[in-house]
């Protein structure tokens, strides 16, 4: 009983520590006189995505590749189709060119970089397919190229656009707000997960199932909750850079130092969803270049989570047909 109860106060956690860190980021933005694009590519992105870095760091230290592979991919596809999709429906969300023309073509290169070095020995005519140390470490290299670019911006100053107005904070309310809401949103997931996860054992499901939809849906959380509160306050650019930024961050950085941990193999099951991963991201590169307004409508938010509706769908097919891996 105690863990449900946790599982229901970790989203309490979760919700509350987003506001704390939107009012934290957004006063850094305005002391630090950067876009909240940056901030959301970089100080929320990071934060946001600490739930999977700890879940796949102990993942690979104890062997579990395919938690730390399906929670990526999984929590990857969630971020576009469905978190972007709830934050859209909240309010359309427009941003800037840099967004459309480089950070979400970066995420779409992130993940093909993914499946092609994951299937490397496969295109050499290899037997198995495995995502090495050495492709870890380009991976990780690709990140620090990615955090160079966006603090290349806010150097440039190309970045500094409406940061939102109002009285100046401090720093210690800055501060405090940012390490306040970090610590329930990691905490809050935490929860929710574990509680998600006991749930799911005692229903009998797989745990293959629980890493590409409970963890990942689990693990997301911080952006479900970070990008809505955005959407809702206005901040569109924040929404869509906490998305794309973490994407980014899980697959570069997060994968990366996973792979290099531990080697990760994969399965033509996990080529598939990072297949889908893909068309997700290609998906939304589209919703961004139709129409010349850079936006993502609501109708566009629906046509999302109906599409994450049906992968999940797809996943219990799947599993019941005895995919599992």
């Amino acid at each position: 009983m105690i863990v449900y109860f946790l599982m229901v106060a970790g989203f309490a956690a979760v919700v509350g520590g987003a506001e704390f860190l939107i009012r934290g980021a957004s006063g850094l933005a305005r002391r630090l006189r950067v876009s909240d694009l940056v901030i959301g590519l970089t100080v929320v992105a990071f934060g946001t995505s600490l739930p999977e870095l700890f879940v796949n760091l102990t993942a690979s230290i104890n062997g579990d590749e395919g938690i730390a592979v399906g929670n990526i991919v999984g929590s990857n596809i969630a971020n576009i189709l469905l978190i972007l999709g709830i934050s859209a429906l909240i309010a359309p969300l427009s941003v800037t060119p840099g967004t459309v023309w480089k950070e979400i073509p970066l995420s779409l290169l992130a993940a093909v970089l993914l499946l092609v070095m994951a299937n490397d020995r496969l295109i050499d005519g290899g037997a198995s397919m495995v995502l090495g140390r050495a492709d870890g470490i380009i991976l990780i290299s690709f990140f620090v190229v990615f955090v160079y670019y966006s603090f290349g911006i806010a150097r440039a100053g190309g970045a500094i656009r409406d940061v939102q107005g109002g009285p100046a904070m401090s720093g210690w309310r800055i501060g405090g707000g940012i390490c306040t809401g970090l610590v329930c949103l990691i905490v809050g997931s935490r929860w929710v997960v574990n509680g998600a996860v006991v749930l799911a054992g005692r229903l009998g499901v797989s745990q293959t199932v629980i890493g590409l939809t409970i963890v990942a849906v689990g693990t997301s959380l911080p952006e479900l909750a970070t990008s809505a509160a955005a959407a809702y306050r206005g901040n569109a650019d924040l929404a869509v850079g906490n998305v794309v930024g973490s994407n980014i961050f899980n697959i570069f950085f997060i994968l990366g130092a996973s792979a290099v941990i531990r080697p990760l193999p994969f399965t033509s099951e996990q080529n598939v969803d990072t297949t889908v991963l893909i068309a997700a991201s290609l998906l939304l590169l589209v919703f961004m270049l139709t129409g010349g307004r850079r936006r993502l409508d609501r109708w566009e938010g629906v046509v999302s989570i109906l599409l994450y509706i049906g992968y999940l769908a797809f996943l219990v097919f799947r599993a019941a047909r005895g995919g599992l891996y």
